[in-house]
């Protein structure tokens, strides 16, 4: 591979999502004439995911942390100890909201990151798709038996959306779908999962975090699936397109 002088902090804030969108068109065009920079972002995302599951995998359990509680827990105060207990009651409990609230930002944060490092990742790759086609009647049905439930795709004929095809994906340790769409010289990712209940809750995104990133993105729920639909398109084509597929699925 050729050397390349593209600061490699610009990649990783790409990944994040928090360049600008021309920063971000640059830098796509970039990625597709650039083998350097291709298997640097694919060497991202490979420690991003395996860091994301370790994370997952060694999350402390319920009971474990009940034990812990219950073991720290203070002992009955007298009368005297009365007024500090209750300053350190209240002080505990403003740092377990801060604790909570820093918790779900973190959360939200890390479901952002899982969604927009897949879509990334198609712009990354030599060979973004397992099949490739225009048409919904190839995509689809070369989803069956590869993912645990069925989805409808919208005919985009007359639309200012072309299909340009799909692949299978893992998303939050599921196996999940990623169709991809075409809006002039935009690519949009749908990515759709079994909706757990878990994951999903983390979005919508905070409109601080939409307006500081790259990325517009859509998510909602229907017949027991999770959609989302990001890409660097504008905000109105993102939405149109969500409302589509929002209206093959009920």
């Amino acid at each position: 591979m050729m050397p390349c002088d593209q600061d490699r902090e610009m990649l990783a804030a790409y990944l994040d999502g928090e360049v600008q969108a021309e920063e971000g068109n640059a830098l796509e065009r970039h990625l597709s004439t650039c083998s350097t920079c291709t298997a640097e972002v694919a060497s991202m995302l490979s420690v991003r995911r395996t860091m994301r599951t370790a994370r997952t995998r060694f999350t402390p359990s319920v009971e474990f942390r009940r034990k812990i509680q219950s073991q720290t827990a203070p002992r009955k105060p007298g009368f005297k100890a009365f007024g500090g207990l209750s300053l350190a009651i209240a002080a505990l409990a403003m740092l377990v909201f801060v604790m909570f609230w820093m918790r779900q930002g973190a959360v939200r944060a890390d479901a952002y990151r899982e969604v927009a490092d897949l879509h990334v990742g198609d712009l990354a790759s030599a060979n973004p798709y397992d099949v490739v086609s225009s048409d919904r009647h190839t995509v689809k049905p070369w989803f069956q038996g590869r993912i645990p439930f069925s989805f409808n795709l919208p005919e985009f004929a007359g639309t200012e959306f072309t299909l340009l095809g799909g692949r299978l994906v893992y998303l939050h340790q599921q196996p999940s779908a990623q169709v991809v769409v075409g809006m002039g010289q935009h690519k949009i990712s749908v990515l759709i999962m079994q909706d757990d209940g878990v994951f999903g809750s983390a979005f919508p995104v905070s409109e601080r975090a939409d307006a500081r990133n790259a990325f517009n993105i859509e998510t909602w729920n229907s017949q027991g699936l999770r959609f989302f639909v990001i890409g660097d398109a504008e905000k109105t084509g993102v939405r149109h397109l969500a409302q589509i597929l929002q209206n093959a699925n009920q």
